[in-house]
């Protein structure tokens, strides 16, 4: 029988090992998760043992392969997808021991301060992490000098203006919150918070983005039609690294202020 050479790429070595049934099967976004995990792990020292929070998991694809590649503990933390579901899916995968599903928002994270050892968001950060109060909230999940890695589609450059015209068709209101490399560092490094290292584009990533659609939903003419006129002037994926000052100042969350209510008059000819 001829061998699948559905997503095999050179450039991934450590995702080229896995099935493509189980890498389709497993996607819950746009994008390949473990093209994507396996280019952010090159700008993060990780090591076994370490805790790690994989935020907007999905199916927790990137949270088995971060376990079985690098050794490392993961919360696989999703708000669409179902705990129990991911539970199955990583019991098949071999790595109950190493990965722990949950089911949390990302905005009530159910975690002690300073619990984790590094956080990773593959092609979800977008949807919360522009909130200039995002990254004063997650940081308190981190040790002092642990790294926030993000990959996903993105900007190579900002848009300034009207969307241009072989992109209209495509784009929609919610992808304005698509940013690029340099906007991510310039949100990261003005909140104080973090550390950057790392602010940068994938090399022909829209080729890559080209190549999953291609495999994985080859009906979407309407995507595949904007990347291709596109290639790579505005659309591919983008990667930051950062990782926790020790001497930032994080305000704890407000949960709710106390108060005393007193009667008072209403009007000022209901005054006595």
């Amino acid at each position: 029988m001829a061998s699948d050479e559905r997503l095999v790429c050179d450039r991934f070595p450590l995702s080229s090992k896995y099935d493509p049934d189980w890498v389709i099967a497993s996607a819950s976004g746009g994008a390949n998760a473990l093209w994507l995990t396996e280019w952010l792990a090159e700008a993060l020292d990780l090591r076994p043992g370490m805790r790690v929070l994989d935020l907007g998991c999905g199916l927790a694809a990137s949270s088995i392969f971060l376990c079985r590649e690098f050794g490392v503990q993961v919360w696989a933390t999703d708000l669409w997808f179902g705990a129990s579901e991911n539970l199955r899916r990583i019991r098949d995968a071999g790595v109950e021991d190493g990965v722990f599903p949950i089911h949390a928002d990302s905005r009530s994270l159910p975690f002690a301060s300073e619990f984790f050892d590094a956080v990773v968001c593959i092609d979800s950060f977008v949807y919360y992490g522009t909130d200039d109060l995002y990254l004063n909230y997650l940081a308190r999940f981190l040790k002092a000098g642990s790294p926030v890695g993000i990959a996903g589609a993105g900007l190579m450059q900002e848009i300034e203006g009207p969307v241009p015209d072989h992109l209209q068709a495509w784009w929609e209101p919610s992808m304005c919150c698509l940013h690029s490399a340099a906007w991510w560092r310039r949100h990261w490094e003005r909140s104080g918070i973090l550390a950057v290292d790392r602010a940068d584009v994938m090399p022909d990533g829209w080729q890559f983005w080209l190549q999953w659609q291609r495999t994985v939903s080859p009906n979407n003419r309407t995507e595949i039609q904007a990347v291709e006129v596109d290639r790579g002037r505005h659309l591919g994926y983008v990667r930051a690294v950062g990782r926790r000052r020790a001497e930032a100042k994080l305000e704890e969350p407000i949960v709710s202020i106390p108060t005393q209510y007193a009667k008072t008059a209403l009007l000022r000819n209901d005054r006595q």
